[in-house]
């Protein structure tokens, strides 16, 4: 757990990543999801919406180091890119970014905020969402074979399993009890995102990265939430 928490946030000592890692995953992606809806109900409380909506943006990067977001510019510049597969890993490995990670990360910025601007998503809607957002993350591994050998995700990628995927219930049960039948709509929502974005990285680098895997859960995450915001 502490591997998962130091990997995926900023808290926890620096720990070595091992095939248990992905396992815990959903616990952490829940803990995070806690924090953020936390600070919506907060801020919603004290700002104007879309000050609070700032307000909940910054937590949400902060808490997460912005990792994901580093994830999603770098996948938008190797999928984007029209050259062949060594130079799309190339890209995505480089230290600045491209039009095309200027392009998708501003564009999923926006989004949230705006997604995030809405005062009525209650907390266990976060805990949930973000939850499956990490679910989908390390269930990837299982599917598609790893694009870099050698890379950051090698040495806990023989901890994922399909099986990781029931996790999944139980964030389904607690978005229906909360939203009715569109919650675990937002959950398939968030599945044919990953899917989309998971078949467009096999085609083109021939598998999944840790920047994928990044991009999955951001773009996940703000599917599930603009499917529960146009219920409202």
């Amino acid at each position: 757990m502490l591997s998962a928490l130091s990997f995926l946030t900023i808290f926890g000592r620096p720990a070595t990543p091992s095939r248990h890692t992905f396992r815990w995953f959903a616990v952490v992606g829940a803990g995070v999801g806690a924090a953020v809806g936390g600070v919506h109900l907060g801020a919603h409380r004290l700002w104007p919406p879309l000050v609070a909506a700032a307000v909940v943006l910054a937590a949400d990067l902060l808490l997460t180091g912005a990792l994901h977001l580093d994830g999603l510019a770098d996948t938008a510049d190797g999928l984007g890119a029209q050259v062949d597969r060594a130079r799309r890993l190339d890209l995505m490995s480089e230290p600045g970014i491209g039009a095309f990670a200027l392009a998708a990360g501003g564009a999923v910025l926006v989004a949230r905020w705006a997604l995030l601007a809405e005062g009525d998503i209650e907390l266990p809607a976060f805990v949930c969402i973000w939850a499956t957002s990490r679910i989908l993350a390390a269930s990837v591994p299982a599917f598609v074979d790893y694009a870099r050998p050698g890379g950051l995700v090698e040495a806990f990628r023989a901890g994922s399993s399909r099986w990781l995927l029931a996790w999944l219930a139980p964030a389904v049960v607690g978005l229906f009890f909360v939203r009715g039948p569109i919650g675990p709509i937002a959950v398939g929502s968030a599945l044919v995102t990953c899917a989309g974005v998971v078949a467009i990285a096999k085609r083109r680098l021939g598998g999944f990265s840790g920047d994928v895997l990044g991009a999955v859960i951001m773009l996940s995450e703000t599917t599930a939430l603009l499917t529960l915001v146009a219920a409202l």
